[in-house]
């Protein structure tokens, strides 16, 4: 689905047992990894057979309306790829390689597919988990991307008696892990191009569209989300060394065409791009979810074969160990504070398409 479209009532940001977090230096604090006594990974959910796309389609979607035509247009998506995404092998994958790493049991809850966060929480309350740490799939500020994970955390915590206190962990797009790994993917991207086209490919870095009413209010003072993302293209670049230009666009737009969203969509900046080649970096995206797979290698490659450009796709964090290693990272750091009231709102009016947008 289009970013920060699930529904839901949601809490107020005093949810209990929910602690909101601002964004905080990435090191240099004492360790307070005691104060967890368990990781819950949050991710947004995805089909894993056929049999599974309309129905998570329809859940995610689920009190919208959204036209029966969008979601049987989604559907092909995911039936392309033999009607599975990657997002949950991809969180199987991130866990397998994190905990070996902790002291602490790992658990794993989605807000839109098996396994339920309702269903994790149970199965911590009755493994005698007391307070845990979420690491959400989702590295920057908005709605969709920090608030809307808040409350369904909250949600499923209402549910669930004597549940865990959980705390998430803060925003990590400028944490040097991240940046490293995405740093490292971008240069391997490079090494795929001709040798004489690497030193002037162009860096076109890209995130999900989100609309601009929910840009604006994102994070605590308005317009953290696209701030982040230009800090973390920053960061990325600057790794590379030299003076490489670099764009922030944007992919996996939805919703109705008279909803100014985010631009320029990828597709429509390489058809005007000003390179003999380009390096697609999904700076937005942890891993290779569904958005990922087709709009940037399937929609975004054919622009680019029907203009010929020549055009390569840097791997997300994924299971990098710098990335990795980042996770334990965070749980050593204080506890976040508490966002202050409004952060984030949810949008007066969402519109939405299914896919994955963390």
């Amino acid at each position: 689905m289009g970013a920060g479209e699930a529904s839901g009532n949601a809490p107020g940001p005093e949810s209990p047992g929910v602690t909101m977090q601002k964004d905080f230096p990435a090191c240099g604090w004492m360790n307070s990894m005691g104060t967890y006594d368990a990781l819950l990974v949050v991710s947004f959910g995805g089909p894993e057979k056929p049999d599974d796309v309309m129905p998570f389609l329809e859940n995610v979607v689920r009190g919208r309306g959204i036209p029966r035509e969008r979601l049987l247009e989604v559907e092909a998506h995911y039936q392309r790829f033999g009607g599975a995404s990657p997002i949950n092998q991809q969180c199987r994958d991130l866990i397998a390689a994190v905990e070996p790493t902790l002291d602490v049991p790992v658990y794993w809850g989605n807000r839109n597919w098996h396994p339920y966060l309702e269903d994790t929480l149970r199965r911590m309350t009755a493994d005698g988990v007391r307070k845990a740490a979420a690491f959400v799939t989702a590295a920057y500020s908005s709605y969709s991307a920090c608030r809307q994970y808040l409350d369904d955390i909250a949600l499923a915590r209402a549910a669930v008696e004597g549940a865990p206190e959980v705390v998430k962990l803060r925003h990590y797009f400028d944490h040097p892990g991240f940046v490293a790994a995405m740093a490292d993917h971008t240069r391997e991207a490079l090494e795929r191009l001709p040798a004489g086209l690497r030193d002037s490919a162009r860096l076109v870095f890209t995130a999900h569209s989100i609309p601009l009413s929910m840009a604006r209010t994102a994070g605590p003072d308005g317009g953290a989300y696209e701030a982040q993302l230009r800090r973390t293209a920053a960061l990325v670049t600057a790794e590379l060394g030299g003076d490489r230009p670099w764009d922030l666009v944007w992919q996996s737009r939805s919703g109705a065409p008279h909803i100014p969203w985010l631009e320029p969509d990828v597709c429509d900046h390489l058809r005007v791009l000003d390179a003999p080649a380009a390096v697609l970096v999904p700076i937005g995206f942890v891993s290779d979810h569904m958005e990922v797979v087709y709009d940037l290698d399937v929609e975004a490659a054919e622009t680019a074969k029907e203009i010929g450009l020549p055009l390569v796709r840097a791997a997300t964090a994924g299971t990098h160990p710098r990335f990795v290693s980042m996770v334990g990272e965070l749980l050593a750091e204080p506890e976040p504070a508490h966002c202050p009231p409004g952060c984030c709102p949810a949008p007066l009016r969402r519109s939405a398409a299914a896919g994955e947008a963390g």
